[in-house]
């Protein structure tokens, strides 16, 4: 398959509703306990050049306490940030001048973060905007060249080019690496492991659904895994060996990751922790099944020159501190080798973090090194329907194998949408959706997640949201 010039467009017209969402498990994961929030949807109108009109839709959660932990900020005041971010987003994109889906963002992107921050926002909410408004106008470019997600960015219908902005990456071979890129049809199910999670007996809850750890592998055969961590070195150590020892047991040769969410206050108190973890039974039976630490410090912390000194074969990845978009190309400078991907990040983000990660590791094999820079798939609140659907669709291009999946652990399939909805996602994509009492799940079946459906027209779905039954967009607020 040759490139293909990039397609252009313009924005016509960009509307949000948003729909409750309530878990059916309390979700602790640092300092906060999540149990409601809103979800964004966002139907973008777009012209294509010499294709005419067509629709794109993308929906993600508005997750208070993750993009901005900020102790002077509510719940309801994180949501209003991230609705902001998509107001002032909207306005910089309708009726703009044609250009590449790339080219819009790239265009507005420096412009949108500065009013963010000007706003108070972090630059985790100042992005949101963007990131979701932009898968929906992917979703339209791609439904009107009648092309999938993946056949776009292979033949770079995105627009990927030299900029500025990605001034790291000058002289990339844009073209050529997306080209390359083979897209998977199954992606591994990493479980994560919340803080309150109950661990070895098996039970089950009046929805017929694992509520403990024992429940959850039985039931969906994972063999990978995440654990929360609370930043409290020696309980953190224990709350570990606990979560091992019911892991050895039920899941032998399993893998496993370690998330900190930002709970660490110091490299001091990271040191410590690293080094009761080498007491951990199990931990030191197994080393290698520990892939990575991801984000124990703070993000303003993130560039200590104290990490470059870290006593630790443990690579370390950046999530929350993955604010901006040269974020990462920062942070390699102090130690970080790894980076999540997640789709409310933005999903050019995600490809320039996976390109960084090609060149260097190509530049230290050609040094001699032993450096290795990778990508993580982390986003646990992706929920049935879309968001799920497009964040697997982008893991499947970076070819990233398993991914944080826990949406359909804490929230019941569809959660609050109409039944006619969710039935019609689970029809369009029966590989990926399994139904129980007419009430349709993801399906996870031994640890694996087929996402075959995801490769039609458009951006990996062959349904759309019910748009008459969302809330107005000045509503999330209220919705935490």
């Amino acid at each position: 398959m040759a490139p293909s010039p990039a397609v252009s467009l313009v924005v016509r017209e960009l509307a949000f509703g948003v729909r409750p969402v309530h878990l059916r498990l309390p979700f602790k994961f640092g300092a906060v306990t999540l149990q409601a929030c809103p979800q964004l949807f966002v139907r973008a109108t777009v012209d294509v050049t010499g294709r005419g009109t067509a629709h794109g839709f993308a929906a993600e959660m508005m997750v208070p306490k993750w993009f901005d932990k900020r102790g002077a900020f509510t719940q309801a005041d994180n949501v209003l940030h991230l609705q902001r971010s998509c107001e002032r987003a909207a306005q910089a994109y309708l009726g703009d001048t044609p250009d590449s889906p790339f080219g819009l963002f790239a265009r507005h992107y420096a412009a949108l973060m500065k009013a963010g921050a000007d706003d108070g926002a972090t630059a985790l909410s100042s992005a949101y905007g963007q990131a979701v408004i932009d898968r929906a106008v992917l979703d339209a470019a791609c439904r009107a060249l009648n092309v999938s997600f993946f056949d776009a960015a292979r033949a770079n219908l995105l627009g990927l080019r030299d900029d500025p902005l990605l001034d790291d990456l000058g002289g990339f071979d844009w073209n050529g690496w997306l080209m390359g890129l083979r897209p998977l049809k199954r992606i591994e199910a990493r479980h994560t492991i919340g803080m309150l999670d109950e661990l070895s007996a098996a039970r089950d809850g009046t929805d017929g659904l694992p509520i403990t750890l024992s429940a959850v592998i039985a039931r969906y055969g994972v063999r990978v895994f995440k654990v929360k961590l609370g930043g409290d070195p020696a309980a953190d150590a224990r709350r570990l060996g606990a979560v091992l020892a019911v892991l050895d047991e039920r899941a032998p040769g399993h893998r496993y990751t370690l998330d900190g969410n930002e709970q660490y206050r110091d490299v001091e108190s990271l040191t410590d922790f690293i080094a009761r973890l080498r007491g951990v039974r199990s931990y030191a039976a197994r080393p290698e099944a520990l892939l990575y630490l991801e984000q124990p410090l703070e993000r303003e912390s993130s560039l200590d020159p104290a990490l470059r000194s870290l006593p630790s074969s443990v690579p370390l990845l950046i999530d929350e501190a993955d604010g901006r978009l040269d974020a990462f190309a920062h942070a390699a400078a102090f130690g970080w080798h790894g980076v999540s991907s997640k789709s409310c990040k933005g999903l050019y983000k995600a490809l320039a973090n996976r390109a960084r990660c090609e060149r260097w590791n190509v530049q230290a094999k050609r040094d001699g090194t032993t450096a290795r820079y990778f990508m993580s798939a982390e986003d646990l609140t992706c929920q049935a329907g879309l968001s799920v659907q497009q964040d697997l669709a982008l893991l499947a291009l970076l070819g990233l194998s398993h991914s944080e999946r826990n949406g359909h652990h804490y929230v019941d399939g569809f959660g609050e949408a109409p039944a006619h909805e969710g039935l019609a996602f689970a029809a369009a994509h029966a590989d990926l959706y399994e139904s129980q009492g007419g009430r349709p799940r993801l399906r996870i079946d031994h640890g694996q997640i087929e996402i075959g459906s995801l490769f039609g027209a458009g951006f990996a779905h062959a349904a759309d949201p019910d748009w008459a039954t969302l809330r107005p967009l000045a509503d999330a607020s209220a919705l935490v």
